[in-house]
């Protein structure tokens, strides 16, 4: 991996990345202000966020994920990144030869507890690339837990439609916005239901979802920079505490002091 400072960014160039026999495990840290500039490899990459927000464009597309779920990137396919905050994530490199089992395009995932009980056992015993007979089982068994694991076409979807780019727009400014799809509408001089539809048309979810998203998106943030869970409740838009514990532990699975606790030992294990 080759880096190179400007004034405002680091450029970093992969280089010298081999493909794996199977599979091979890393870890890497972005630092605030990085670019990986585009390029390719001939084997496909899953990159599986750990601490902070990931985004990226894949073959022309933007991908962006939170801790937890990961970015698949195929063989061959153009990928760079600018991250203005750091991101600590893990790599998983699959051979070529596994292609024909994995998803032919990039796409995010939310892996299964199989496949993260796995790859947390690999990754806390130090293993590179699995050597033993048990550890080629164990990644065999990781393999097809991911081949079968769900892809979306990205966490948060943005649109250049007419009537919602300003309103998702407007949103991603100020998440405190608690104006109703109705009162959007109306500033749009359009109808609720026309809005809603877009919604599920350019979205593939419902206009609620989609700002619920943005805002565990934010929350994530303002965890990682130490805020209590009452400043962050304020900071997306909930005027109680309850309810935003309510709404982050539906998307991840846990409360907001269990997700900072998660975050303290994955920090632990991996050095």
């Amino acid at each position: 991996m080759k880096q190179i400072t400007n004034r405002s960014k680091r450029l970093i160039n992969e280089c010298n990345i081999i493909e794996p026999a199977f599979i091979a495990l890393r870890h890497e840290q972005i630092d605030t202000q990085t670019e990986y500039k585009s390029h390719s490899h001939s084997f496909g990459q899953l990159l599986y966020v750990v601490c902070g927000i990931m985004e990226m464009e894949v073959g022309g597309k933007h991908y962006l994920a939170p801790p937890e779920f990961c970015i698949w990137i195929p063989a061959d396919v153009q990928h760079a990144s600018f991250n203005k905050q750091s991101v600590k994530f893990r790599i998983i490199d699959f051979a070529q030869h596994l292609s024909g089992k994995l998803a032919s395009r990039a796409c995010v995932v939310r892996l299964s507890p199989i496949f993260q009980t796995i790859m947390s056992d690999f990754y806390q015993r130090g293993i590179v690339e699995p050597q033993t007979d048990e550890d080629k089982r164990l990644a065999s068994v990781l393999v097809d837990q991911f081949a079968l694991s769900p892809c979306q076409d990205t966490y948060l979807p943005i649109t250049k439609d007419k009537f919602l780019a300003p309103i998702l727009d407007a949103l991603q400014r100020d998440p405190t916005d608690n104006s109703t799809l109705a009162q959007w509408a109306k500033r749009s001089y359009t109808s609720e239901r026309t809005l809603s539809r877009r919604c599920q048309q350019e979205l593939g979810m419902s206009f609620s979802e989609w700002r619920q998203r943005l805002r565990y998106l934010h929350a994530v943030a303002g965890l990682e920079r130490g805020k209590s869970v009452h400043e962050v409740a304020l900071d997306v838009g909930y005027s109680s505490a309850s309810a935003f514990i309510a709404m982050f532990q539906q998307i991840s699975g846990v409360t907001p002091d269990r997700f900072r606790t998660k975050e303290s030992l994955n920090e632990v294990n991996r050095t």
